[in-house]
């Protein structure tokens, strides 16, 4: 998932790149409200992290917060800076931001905070998503398994019992973030370039094949099924059970 990060002080944002990039999470970073406006209307991020005082004044980030709401853009703002009192809580969210983190903050605490704005706006409830045939995916472990009694039996050798597959995959952190974008939006069918856009930050020559490299992968440490492939589009989530 691709996160832009508006904060002047380049210590926190630096913090806060590295912090969330061990979650699988690609940040762009912002040092000033114009720059993050820019990005917020070019790029569609998953979640910004705003700080409210940016270079254009003391109120900038709710200036910033209050313009993209009126310009119909619905993506999930927290709010991060040293002013926590109940006043300034208030304001944040009434200047349209979906949470609010006073600085000093614990970076565990802004990570999980992250995790849930993802979630609630995915109308999702828990961290862990069940997926086709059996398997789950948890968002703060950052693990991918299938329940044992999903599992599919392997190949076994004559009157031996039947081997099942194993029942944890070990995914990369960019396969975990491309299974996690489906699973969060299941359903929805992504092109390889909306993929791109979603999960690297800023980073050139990233060609559309690449994306078919990580789906192969992810359906080979998986079930193939996990992954559906939309002709002519790109790939969605697989079909949950119960819509079989």
């Amino acid at each position: 998932m691709r996160l832009l990060i508006v904060e002047d002080d380049p210590h926190i944002a630096e913090l806060l790149q590295e912090g969330l990039g061990e979650d699988g999470y690609a940040c762009d970073v912002a040092g000033s409200a114009g720059q993050g406006s820019s990005l917020a209307r070019l790029f569609p991020y998953a979640l910004i992290i705003l700080d409210v005082m940016l270079p254009e004044g003391h109120d900038a980030g709710y200036i910033l917060g209050r313009e993209l709401r009126a310009g119909g853009a619905q993506t999930p703002i927290l709010y991060l800076t040293a002013r926590s009192n109940v006043e300034e809580r208030v304001t944040g969210l009434d200047a349209g931001g979906d949470d609010y983190l006073g600085k000093p903050f614990a970076l565990r605490e802004l990570r999980a905070r992250v995790r849930a704005l993802l979630r609630r706006s995915s109308g999702l409830a828990r961290n862990v998503l069940k997926l086709p045939h059996g398997w789950q995916m948890d968002l703060a472990g950052r693990t991918v398994w299938q329940t044992p009694e999903a599992a599919t039996p392997g190949p076994t050798a004559a009157g031996a019992e039947p081997v099942r597959a194993p029942a944890q995959a070990e995914l990369t952190r960019r396969e975990f973030a491309l299974l996690e974008l489906l699973a969060l939006h299941p359903g929805r069918a992504f092109s390889r370039q909306d993929i791109i856009e979603r999960l690297w930050s800023g980073e050139a020559g990233v060609e559309p094949k690449v994306i078919d490299v990580y789906v192969s992968t992810v359906r080979r440490k998986t079930a193939e099924e996990l992954i559906d492939t939309v002709r002519g589009l790109g790939y969605r989530l697989g079909k949950l059970a119960h819509e079989w």
